[in-house]
């Protein structure tokens, strides 16, 4: 593994008398795939939109770092925690849809080059930046659909579209929620060779519910509870680990039948109805 890149220490929130995320103290290296998990209600997404700014922490930090060191990022705003170098999708896909796949990317990547005075429309203004939206659209497999309505689209081609959205962004750490949600079974694969071929370069913390994802994907498994981190480490490990049985994966047996092996949709997701803060 890398040298650290993310770190939180004692990070909590509470939402009046509950706690979403309790004392969690975390760490993410530079070269590596880590997925947090845990039943609805974790504080997964909590979580996360701690340390992108969206939620302002009760108590606790969010450190990142870069060539210059160590940077407090608890309480910035979403597009300041961007600019330092976190970018995310959203369990909803979150696009413009009625401009085409080469556009969002390309205003993404200008977006990112500060180049957003009244020109932004103006391509020709800015033909590096359609460059590098074709270089990102090869890369997560859509050259091919680069002209057409993003709302067109099927829902696995708008994930992969979503991530070079957050690629255009050049960031050191991409957050992946629930990146295969929704994704059809004959799209899971792609997704996640896509996400692998993206974690050579960047370091990835995603939350997803599909386990079969999860142990093909994770170098590292942490798992929230009730807001607390309850297990961190290899994913066989954590998979064995009582406390995560009991707590989340209800028996997990990686050797027993997935749904794809009996006609289902493939997901491999376990069975869960909790509620309360995701």
């Amino acid at each position: 593994m890398g040298d650290q890149v993310l770190r939180t220490d004692g990070l909590t929130k509470h939402f009046g008398g509950i706690t979403a995320v309790d004392g969690v103290s975390f760490a993410l290296d530079s070269e590596e795939c880590c997925a947090l998990i845990g039943p609805n209600g974790a504080g997964k997404t909590t979580f996360f939109n701690l340390l992108t700014g969206e939620l302002e922490p009760s108590e606790g930090s969010v450190e990142f770092h870069d060539d210059d060191g160590w940077h407090d990022l608890t309480g910035l705003a979403p597009h300041e925690t961007a600019s330092a170098g976190l970018h995310r999708s959203y369990q909803i896909t979150n696009l413009f849809p009625t401009t085409t796949v080469r556009e969002n990317v390309r205003v993404a990547a200008q977006a990112h080059g500060n180049a957003t005075s009244r020109f932004w429309r103006n391509v020709d203004a800015f033909p590096e930046y359609v460059d590098e939206a074709e270089s990102i659209l090869e890369r997560v497999g859509l050259s091919a659909k680069a002209d057409d309505v993003a709302r067109n689209l099927s829902h696995g081609e708008k994930r992969q579209l979503e991530l070079g959205v957050a690629l255009a962004g050049d960031p050191d750490v991409l957050l992946l929620d629930e990146p295969a949600a929704g994704v059809s079974s004959e799209s899971v694969d792609e997704v996640v060779d896509l996400i692998r071929n993206v974690a050579r370069d960047h370091a990835v913390l995603l939350v997803e519910h599909n386990m079969d994802v999860v142990m093909d994907l994770a170098d590292r498994i942490a798992v929230l509870h009730q807001g607390e981190l309850i297990a961190d480490g290899p994913p066989t490990e954590v998979r064995d680990d009582d406390a995560v049985q009991e707590a989340y994966l209800g028996g997990y047996d990686p050797d027993a039948p997935t749904a794809s092996d009996d006609g289902g949709d493939g997901s491999g997701t376990t069975g869960e109805d909790g509620g309360g803060v995701a």
